[in-house]
């Protein structure tokens, strides 16, 4: 099932942008470098949703954190600058792509696609998904029901891409590249936090990973390398992308300088 689904998905991308370009010229719509961005992405949830990093996620706290992170870090983001809607729109018969069009634009719909990629929306619904989710209890829970595992991975993955969807979104007319690395770097705050929290904590925190936990780390070396890949690698992804989009800010102020 997930894996005739990722496939179905990357399928449906290569076709709309195949389709788009024989159309338009290649490289129009969606460009070579964006149809590049979901090749990664896609990759990157196919290595985060594997048999093996899950079976070993089960194990260890570390290996589910690095799971989470290309999820939420890595995949969400590539994805997100991807233009999926225009390549997935592009897949589908020209009478089927104009009344898709149609169904999106009606006033409900759009309003309530605006409303959660409205970049301080997406902000909240990454937010209270990473920290509700990190939750003891809550985590515990997932890790003991697939169900609600398998519910945890799309509030990570869908919230991620719905903030990266926002702040590339924002940078041609939702909000300006000033609010677009506060945002950002509000969110590398926040996760950083939440990563320090379980690098230091003096017990561990999820029961599962006492119970399951495989042999050479204790628990809470687990938990403290787990807590450090969220704190450091997460971070650093979140300032180089706050700091690309504070010199994109700084190269449009000199373009509107000298007007």
């Amino acid at each position: 099932m997930l894996v005739s689904s990722l496939l179905l998905m990357f399928a449906i991308y290569a076709a709309g942008v195949a389709r788009l370009w024989r159309s338009a010229g290649i490289g129009r719509g969606v460009r070579p470098l964006e149809a590049a961005a979901f090749s990664a992405g896609w990759v990157a949830l196919v290595v985060a949703l594997s048999p093996p990093l899950h079976e070993w996620s089960e194990q260890r706290l570390a290996a589910h954190m690095i799971q989470h992170e290309l999820l939420m870090v890595v995949a969400a983001p590539l994805i997100a600058l991807s233009a999926p809607s225009t390549a997935f729109l592009w897949a589908f018969p020209s009478a089927a792509r104009h009344r898709a069009l149609e169904l999106v634009r009606q006033t409900p719909l759009s309003a309530a696609w605006s409303a959660i990629t409205s970049p301080l929306a997406a902000f909240i619904l990454y937010a209270v998904a990473l920290w509700v989710w990190h939750l003891p209890a809550l985590y515990d829970y997932a890790l003991d029901h697939e169900g609600v595992h398998i519910i945890q991975h799309i509030c990570f993955f869908g919230t991620a891409t719905l903030f990266w969807w926002g702040i590339a979104h924002g940078r041609y007319g939702r909000i300006g590249y000033g609010a677009a690395v506060v945002y950002v770097f509000a969110t590398a705050v926040h996760g950083g936090v939440l990563g320090a929290l379980l690098t230091f904590s003096p017990r561990v925190l999820y029961v599962p990973y006492i119970l399951n936990h495989a042999s050479g780390l204790t628990p809470l070396e687990d938990q403290q390398l787990a807590g450090l890949l969220m704190w450091v690698p997460a971070g650093l992804i979140f300032a180089i992308g706050g700091l690309s989009l504070f010199a994109g800010w700084l190269r449009h102020s000199e373009r509107v300088s000298r007007l």
